[in-house]
C-alpha cells in the first residue's frame, strides 16, 4: 500500500488561487496524483465549515477523477476556514470515517484536527498538531492534547494496528532540524514537545523514516516561507511523520520525502508498506 501526507497549507487557496503559490501546490498536487497513492491524507486545508463547495468539489474531481475524499473542517467555536483535514482515497475502498472529538482543550476538537479511516485489517489516521504558539501560549494546552492524542491513539491499536500521519508540530531529535542549538525554546521543538512525542512513540509507534534511515541527517520536511532562503539552504525542520503501530514496523518498505522544488513550507512525505 502507497500512502502520502502532505500539509498543503491552505487546500483553499490551491484549488481556487490565482497566485505562484497556488499554481505550485497545483503543481505538486498533480505530481501526487502522479504518484498513485491509495491513500492521500491532506492537513491545514483551510475549508469553509460547510466544506469543500462547488469550485474545490470540481478541481478535485479534475486533479483526482479515481478517488473518493472526505473532510474535516473547523467549525464554532472555532475560527472558520482554519486547520482543516481531509482523505482522498481511491475508488473501492469504502472505508469507515469517524471525525474523533479526544477531549482537548477547547477549542481544538472542533479545529478539525483528526480524521480517521477504519479498513478492515488496520486505521489510517491522520493529524494536524496544535502549535505551541508565538511566545509558547499555548503550550500548556499542546501538552494536553499530546496526552489525549496518545490515548487516542493507543485506543485504536487495542483493536487494529495504526498508520498515523500528519504534522506533528514536534521535531524529536537535534538532528530532526538545522540548528537545534537555537530553538531549544521555540515552539516545537521545546523540551515538554520532544518529551510528548517520545510518550507516543513509548506508548507503540515506530518512526518509519528512522526506521528506514537510521539516523541520517540533514532531511526535513519543512522550511519556513518567510525566510527566503531557508529552502535554499535547506535550513529546515522534520516536523511531519508517518508513524505505524510496532508490529508493523517490519512491513514498512519506504518512508521518504517528496521534493517540491522552490515551494517552500511543508513538503509531502510517503509511506509504502505491506499490508
Amino acid at each position: 500500500m502507497r500512502l502520502i501526507s502532505w500539509n498543503i497549507d491552505s487546500l483553499n487557496a490551491a484549488l481556487t488561487g490565482t497566485s505562484p503559490r497556488a499554481e505550485m501546490t497545483r503543481g505538486v498536487l498533480k505530481n501526487l496524483h502522479d504518484l498513485d497513492p491509495d491513500v492521500l491524507a491532506l492537513q491545514e486545508t483551510k475549508l469553509p465549515a460547510s466544506g469543500p463547495n462547488k469550485k474545490h468539489q470540481a478541481a478535485l474531481a479534475d486533479l483526482f477523477p479515481e478517488y473518493d475524499f472526505i473532510w474535516r473542517s473547523s467549525m464554532e467555536p472555532a475560527r472558520k476556514g482554519y486547520a482543516g483535514t481531509m482523505f482522498l482515497y481511491k475508488k473501492g475502498l469504502e472505508p469507515v470515517v469517524t471525525r474523533p472529538e479526544i477531549g482537548a482543550p477547547e477549542p481544538m476538537d472542533f479545529e478539525g484536527r483528526i480524521l480517521t479511516l477504519e479498513f478492515p485489517d488496520f486505521y489510517v489516521t491522520q493529524v494536524y498538531t496544535p502549535n505551541a504558539g508565538n511566545g509558547l501560549v499555548r503550550l500548556g494546552d499542546r501538552q494536553e492534547w499530546d496526552k489525549c492524542y496518545r490515548a487516542y491513539l493507543e485506543e485504536l491499536d487495542k483493536k487494529k494496528p495504526v498508520l498515523a500521519s500528519g504534522d506533528f508540530n514536534a521535531a524529536y531529535q537535534e538532528i530532526d532540524l538545522k540548528h537545534p542549538e537555537n530553538n531549544h525554546h521555540s515552539a516545537g521543538f521545546t523540551d515538554e514537545e520532544r518529551a510528548g512525542f517520545g510518550q507516543l512513540l513509548a506508548a507503540g509507534f515506530t518512526d518509519t523514516f528512522r526506521q528506514i534511515h537510521g539516523q541520517v541527517e540533514g532531511v526535513y520536511s519543512w522550511w519556513a516561507q518567510r525566510v527566503r532562503t531557508a529552502k535554499a539552504n535547506n535550513s529546515g525542520w522534520r516536523i511531519d511523520y508517518w508513524l505505524v503501530s510496532n508490529r508493523l514496523a517490519d512491513q514498512v518498505e519506504k518512508s521518504e520525502m517528496i521534493e517540491t522544488g522552490e515551494r517552500a513550507d511543508h513538503c509531502p512525505i510517503l509511506l509504502e508498506v505491506k499490508l
